[in-house]
């Protein structure tokens, strides 16, 4: 990942992380195309979004879930992950391409 070169050492294990599950959600509800963006700011800010063609909005786990009871279930751990590790998160719809689409993001700062 171009994190390797270019970012905070400490965030480049937890980026890769929130990218693989951002991206396997998007793959995994959706029958279109699917892309990621990864951006840093100049302050270390890690910005990670994944794009899909589904309008649908994933819900976050309520209440939040512990990383530990994230880590040991086999399905569903995507947003579960992504609210445990991020410092913020979201979802906002999308229209690039003149269709509905969506757009799930995350923020790592750097520590």
């Amino acid at each position: 990942m171009i994190l390797t070169l270019h970012g905070p050492a400490g965030l480049v294990e937890t980026a890769e992380l929130l990218a693989t599950e951002l991206v396997s959600n998007a793959v995994r509800h959706t029958k279109g195309p699917a892309a990621l963006r990864v951006r840093r700011s100049r302050e270390g800010v890690v910005w990670i979004g994944a794009w899909d063609t589904d309008p649908a909005s994933p819900e976050p786990p309520e209440p939040p879930v512990p990383l530990g009871q994230v880590l040991e279930s086999e399905d569903g751990r995507g947003l579960g992950l992504v609210t445990a590790c991020a410092q913020d998160w979201g979802r906002q719809p999308s229209a690039w391409f003149g269709d509905r689409e969506k757009y799930v993001w995350c923020e790592l700062a750097a520590a």
